[in-house]
Order: structure tokens, then C-alpha cells, then sequence
């Protein structure tokens, strides 16, 4: 499996020095920052759709697909994120009949994708529990992300931090809402630790000895065969900008990229 980690000044001085390897960086949908990451290795590209929230028009989907033609990126991905406010819906809704209403929104936004671009190159990402995104509460249970996963035919992008945030929210045991996800579409994995900070869960964070465990089990289940081998690993630690600048510590880069870098190439890399 290919090991990638989200692009930064810290990442790259890093790589320069000769301090940590990786096969690709992970970056934003920004050409600098594009630009900058493969002049030192491939670069894939993470684009920030929302299903849920709208499709981007004609001018932004040439945008995205010429950024996805001319980097190492094999998936069109979108996020499981419809807006809690702009449903009428509220933020902690369990109601059958608003789970339906989210349902055919997220499709509503991901069919046409499929019929762009094919569900064999659409990634669906489950997200976090964070009430600045107003994400409804019923789109974290995994049977709804299941639901619209195996419904669109699409592969399935597990962040692992979103999913132990929301499975503590959810009240759940982190390992079964997992385990409950549709694990055998996985076709991307993200991994970075969570920090509890104002009353909740965020993630970009350094992995603790908790998050380690989580991480070792996941890629316990991904060399058995018990899930699918996704086609690479990203460590999402690490950034540009004052939002990311003290979540950035190239010290933690040293140690933890070359840990996963390891955990990824104990897996046999993956047919795309």
C-alpha cells in the first residue's frame, strides 16, 4: 500500500534532509501548493465536496478535473456532509422520515458523479461530529453510510479519526462502528490522532498510545483480508497556514510518518 502525508513546509524540509520517505503527498486543491509538493514526489489531490450541500458548477468541475488528470490522483472524493441548517433538519435528528430526506440529498448530489465519472472512481468519506459543519447526527450512524455507499456502487474513504469522534458522540464502541462501516468497499484510508478540546473530538492531531492501537488494528484487518486493501494510507497530519501551524510539529512528522510508512508497506499495494 502506498504511504502518503498532507503536504507541509515541515513535511518537505523533512523529506529534503533525508529524515522520512514517502511514496506520494496528499494536498489540497490549491496549484501552489500542488506545484510545490511534486517538485519533491507524486502528489494526490483531496477535494472538498460535500454531498449533501450541492454539486459545484460546470467552471469548478473542469477546475477539479484538470487538477485530477494531471496529478497522481485516482478518485474523484467527496465528503457524507449534508448541512443540518440547510435541510431544516435538527443537528441531532434520529427521525426516520429526515434520515430518508439526508439519504436522497447525499444521492442527489453523488449520482451525478457516478454518471460523470464512474462509481469504480468516486470515494465516499465518512465524516466527523463537529457542530461547526452541521452535520445531521443521522448521517454518522454507519447504517446510513452503508446505505449510500453500497447504493451508489462507490468505493468507501475510512478517516479514522472522524469515525472514532463520532462513534464517542454516538456513544459507540470505536472498533464496532468500524467494523459496522462498509469496510469491504474501502478504497482509501486516513489516519491522524484526536484531541479533546471545548466539548468535543477534533482530529489533525498526533497520534497518542489510543490512537496507535486503533491504527495497528485497522491494518491488522487489512493484511488478514478481512477488509479490502485500500490503495494507500494517508497520515493527514500537518498543513499550511496559520489553521495548521500548531498542528505542524516537525518533530512528530520524524517520528510518527516513518511508523506509518512501515504499517502501509506491510500491506501488498492494491489494484486500483
Amino acid at each position: 500500500m502506498k504511504f502518503a502525508l498532507n503536504h507541509s513546509p515541515q513535511a518537505a524540509a523533512l523529506l529534503a534532509a533525508g529524515r522520512i520517505e514517502i511514496d506520494l503527498y496528499k494536498a489540497a486543491d490549491w496549484p501552489d501548493m500542488i506545484a510545490e509538493a511534486r517538485a519533491q514526489r507524486p502528489v494526490y489531490v483531496h477535494f472538498p465536496l460535500l454531498a449533501g450541500r450541492g454539486l459545484p458548477d460546470d467552471a469548478r468541475l473542469a477546475e477539479i478535473e484538470a487538477m485530477w488528470a494531471s496529478t497522481d490522483t485516482p478518485h474523484l472524493n467527496t465528503h457524507l456532509a449534508p448541512h443540518a441548517g440547510q435541510m431544516g433538519v435538527a443537528l441531532e435528528t434520529t427521525s426516520a422520515a429526515d434520515t430518508i430526506r439526508l439519504v436522497d440529498t447525499m444521492l442527489r448530489d453523488i449520482w451525478p458523479l457516478v454518471a460523470r465519472y464512474g462509481s469504480s472512481r468516486v470515494v465516499l468519506e465518512n465524516a466527523i461530529w463537529d457542530p461547526d459543519y452541521a452535520i445531521p447526527r443521522a448521517v454518522l450512524e454507519p447504517s446510513v453510510i452503508c446505505r449510500v455507499v453500497y447504493e451508489t456502487g462507490c468505493g468507501f474513504l475510512l478517516d479514522t479519526a472522524h469515525a472514532v469522534a463520532s462513534a464517542r458522540y454516538l456513544g459507540m464502541d470505536e472498533r464496532a462502528y468500524i467494523s459496522a462501516l462498509p469496510v469491504d468497499r474501502l478504497r482509501e484510508l486516513h489516519v491522524t490522532g484526536v484531541c479533546y478540546l471545548n466539548g468535543r473530538w477534533h482530529d489533525h492531531y498526533p497520534l497518542t498510545g489510543d490512537d496507535w492501537a486503533l491504527t495497528e488494528w485497522v491494518f491488522d484487518n487489512i493484511r488478514a483480508g478481512v477488509w479490502q486493501a485500500p490503495w494507500a494510507a494517508a497520515f493527514e497530519y500537518g498543513g499550511s497556514g496559520a489553521h495548521f501551524i500548531h498542528r505542524s510539529d516537525p518533530a512528530v512528522i520524524a517520528e510518527q510518518a516513518p511508523r506509518l510508512y512501515a504499517l502501509a508497506h506491510s500491506v501488498p499495494e492494491a489494484a486500483l
